[in-house]
């Protein structure tokens, strides 16, 4: 058919009343395979068990195409699997209403009707009830039906590579990949009497990236997440209570936007040490050091009376004698965890003879997974790979800059972590001055989120920006399932593509 011939295109749910049209289109569609064909009394079962996994496409009124499945409990079979086994000797038994995988059990455009992209509509649609009833993928067995024009020669998987290639043509498998399923494995059996396949078939799949797991837990995992990011500013304090005063505030004014993360500066404990000026300033720094245990429950406090999650920036802390730059992720639900600057600034080692830390991984909180590089760790970009590869989907950087160079440097850097790494990066940095603290005398921020680049997100990559050097809060929500659609479907893919054959990248 002519597409100007096209006066009206219908997809609906398959009816009894469509059976006899449904057994001439699959008599013409199989040709090669002479009685593959439903019964009635299949397709009845079908349309009783599973309604909506029964569609047809209908052009002018005349039957064009039709997809069925099923919903399969897949963990009850495995990948060998046969057509007869994954039906229940075509029974349909094998349905299952609190499965997992909804499994293709037919797909076919009449042959009428081919050359319009009338499968990609039931392939288009299978994807949408997949999404809508949370299954967690799409499965079926694919055939290749040019197979036996190569079986002698080529394997099966060298046959599959070729067709990925775009050396060898063939129809089938080359319509499923450009749908976005991709090939699990070679089962062998699959179908009887499909010579044309050489009795192969590949196991095909799509995963359903919104999928969530069910949990007996009363909570549901959020998409959308807001970020408060505080824009700290450095003024003399009296002591520790004034400063987690002025703490609480902040934490307060983001929790009163709902957000559910709080991002402090790098540092922002530092104008505690004006008090210590008459010391070193490796001794006032050290001192400074002794509130950040008292600093880090007291924020661990606020975040279960404020529920929320906060990212501490940054504070010294000694071990055992050395001294190093940390901060703690206080969850709401009162858990605690350490992180540490892996890279101390030339400035931090010979000033204040600082230690590089050693621990670097991404954090489990109620909104995913996250991860944690202080300042001058966000100019390495091997570290938030490392994270990456670990699921994370937000990279929090607090900093602490005094120059426009320095800030551009973490800027720049946290912006290409965020296009590499497919992931949300949030900077907050402190501004104005502290006169009577040596070595911290002045500071230049501006507070930002970034995201990827591509359609689904800002095009200059930047969600939200504060204004420069002023004391402010900044609010962003930002969208986890956004990050699972850029990963499967977008312009490009910087994660998946990466070279692991030539390189790898590991922890020691």
């Amino acid at each position: 058919m002519k597409i100007d011939e096209i006066e009206n295109i219908e997809l609906k749910f398959l009816d009894l009343d469509d059976y006899q049209e449904l057994k001439t289109a699959m008599i013409s569609a199989y040709t090669n395979m002479p009685g593959s064909y439903w019964k009635e009394e299949h397709i009845k079962s079908l349309i009783d068990k599973f309604p909506e996994g029964q569609v047809v496409i209908k052009i002018n009124g005349q039957l064009a195409g039709v997809a069925l499945s099923i919903v399969v409990d897949y963990d009850a079979f495995d990948d060998t699997h046969t057509y007869e086994q994954i039906t229940g000797k075509y029974s349909f038994d094998t349905h299952d209403d609190e499965g997992d995988v909804l499994y293709g059990i037919e797909v076919f455009i009449k042959p009428s009707f081919r050359g319009l992209r009338l499968g990609r509509r039931l392939y288009d649609y299978r994807k949408e009830l997949c999404e809508k009833l949370n299954l967690k993928s799409i499965a079926f067995g694919g055939r290749m039906p040019n197979y036996h024009k190569y079986a002698s020669e080529l394997s099966p998987k060298e046959y599959i590579d070729k067709v990925r290639r775009k050396e060898i043509q063939d129809p089938v498998l080359n319509f499923q990949i450009s749908n976005d399923f991709h090939p699990a494995k070679v089962m062998k059996g699959y179908l009887d009497g499909d010579k044309a396949s050489q009795d192969f078939a590949i196991l095909m799949e799509w995963d359903n990236i919104y999928y969530q797991k069910p949990s007996k837990k009363a909570a549901t995992k959020k998409t959308v997440i807001r970020l408060g990011l505080i824009q700290w500013q450095m003024r003399p304090y009296k002591d520790l209570d004034e400063l987690l005063e002025q703490a609480e505030y902040f934490i307060d004014a983001v929790s009163g936007y709902r957000s559910d993360f709080a991002l402090f500066p790098e540092f922002f404990n530092a104008p505690l040490m004006a008090g210590n000026n008459h010391m070193s300033t490796a001794d006032a720094i050290r001192e400074l050091a002794k509130h950040t245990q008292a600093i880090a429950h007291k924020f661990s406090e606020f975040s279960i009376s404020y529920n929320i999650n906060i990212i501490t920036g940054s504070m010294p802390e000694m071990i055992d004698g050395r001294l190093y730059n940390v901060g703690y992720l206080c969850r709401r639900d009162g858990t605690m965890e350490r992180y540490e600057k892996l890279h101390v600034t030339p400035d931090e080692a010979k000033v204040w003879g600082m230690q590089g830390g050693n621990q670097i991984k991404a954090f489990d909180t109620d909104c995913g997974k996250i991860g944690v590089l202080i300042c001058y760790d966000s100019e390495f970009p091997e570290l938030s790979r490392l994270l990456a590869d670990e699921g994370m989907d937000i990279l929090f950087v607090p900093f602490l800059t005094d120059t426009q160079n320095g800030y551009s440097r973490v800027r720049h850097c946290a912006q290409a972590r965020a296009i590499e790494n497919e992931c949300y990066v949030a900077i907050a940095g402190s501004v104005g001055n502290l006169p009577n603290v040596q070595n911290m005398d002045i500071q230049f921020a501006q507070s930002m989120v970034f995201t990827p680049c591509d359609f689904s997100f800002p095009t200059n990559g930047i969600k939200a920006e504060a204004t420069p050097n002023t004391e402010m809060i900044l609010i962003a929500d930002v969208d986890i399932s956004l990050l699972r659609e850029l990963n499967q479907f977008g312009a490009v893919h910087n994660l998946r593509d990466r070279r692991t054959d030539l390189f790898e990248l590991k922890k020691k």
